[in-house]
């Protein structure tokens, strides 16, 4: 006797419900029945709450996500410049003419605070310094607008660093001598002499005499430098706030901001302001010690005759740089 009965298999044998093991995979019986993978519908509900809740935080929580990431990237720019500027580096321009031909109207520079510092003051460094004058300021009179660039954040820019200084109370010279340095000129045509050595400075602007109408024979003070123009003919400088003795028109050397490296801008003046070693090589070091700077009052007799018409001399200030 047949023992087939002619029962259809049943459809749902093997389902995980009927506790029969699945010949099948989970995904390829969902492949069978035209319906998506187990784990492809789970991703799929995933992004579609993710989707749901950036709609819900809407586009202008957006906007303030990224002005938040902007603000933060400003504060930190604004506290690394601020850094920079007060222990590195810090950018001046220059407004007139007293240190052509090595810098000219407009020159923007970059200045090292790390001298005097970290790195000694040689003679022939371009420093950049408030301006010593007491009880009468070497800028006494200079007639120039500060900078206005940043408008009503002008200040606060400069503060940081992000906008070079643009105070009136700083000028930019160059050191011929150090403390104890015997320096000397005759007033005419006849080189400085440092220490008894004549010194070729091959700086000095075309035309101009060394020392242009002002002779001098001072020793430096202890503790300050004395500083003259490359622009003989029309720089206010060391020459011509000095009472004879060295010790009023020398800068002392805290009032000293920094050694000029190089012109930054514009682009066709960028240039390493290096310093004339050679200019210097043959000086000695001072026979005597420096003394100490007198307490007399600061003397300022102006520009005194040259052997040829010269314009009054004028201090070079250092200002802020658009």
């Amino acid at each position: 006797m047949s023992q087939y009965t002619g029962r259809p298999e049943d459809p749902t044998r093997g389902h995980p419900d009927d506790g029969i093991d699945d010949p099948y995979g989970a995904d390829e019986r969902d492949a069978r029945a035209g319906r998506a993978p187990a784990g492809a519908r789970d991703d799929a509900d995933d992004f579609d709450d993710d989707y749901d809740d950036d709609e819900r935080r809407g586009f202008g929580a957006t906007i303030l996500a990224g002005i938040k990431e902007i603000v933060i990237v400003i504060v930190l720019a604004m506290a690394l410049s601020f850094v920079v500027k007060t222990w590195l580096f810090q950018a001046f321009y220059i407004p007139s003419g007293s240190m052509e031909n090595t810098l000219v109207r407009d020159d923007r520079v970059i200045v090292s605070k790390l001298t005097p510092g970290p790195f000694d003051l040689k003679r022939g460094d371009v420093v950049v310094f408030e301006d010593p004058g007491d009880p009468t300021p070497w800028l006494a009179g200079l007639d120039d607008q500060p900078s206005t660039v940043g408008g009503p954040f002008h200040e606060a820019l400069v503060f940081v660093g992000l906008l070079p200084e643009d105070s009136e109370n700083h000028l930019i010279k160059r050191v011929i001598g150090l403390p104890g340095d015997r320096v000397q000129a005759d007033g005419d045509t006849g080189k400085i002499r440092v220490n008894g050595v004549e010194v070729t400075e091959s700086y000095i602007k075309p035309g101009d005499y060394p020392s242009e109408g002002r002779k001098f024979d001072i020793t430096v003070p202890a503790g300050r430098v004395w500083v003259m123009g490359d622009h003989r003919s029309d720089s206010s400088d060391s020459r011509w706030h000095d009472d004879g003795t060295g010790a009023t028109g020398s800068v002392p050397i805290d009032k000293i901001v920094g050694r000029a490296l190089f012109v930054v801008w514009p682009i066709e003046h960028v240039t390493w302001l290096g310093v004339p070693e050679r200019t210097f090589a043959q000086v000695p070091t001072p026979r005597t010690p420096s003394t100490t700077p007198s307490t007399k009052a600061t003397v300022n007799p102006g520009p005194k005759a040259t052997t040829r018409p010269a314009t009054k001399p004028s201090a070079t200030a250092t200002k802020a740089a658009s």
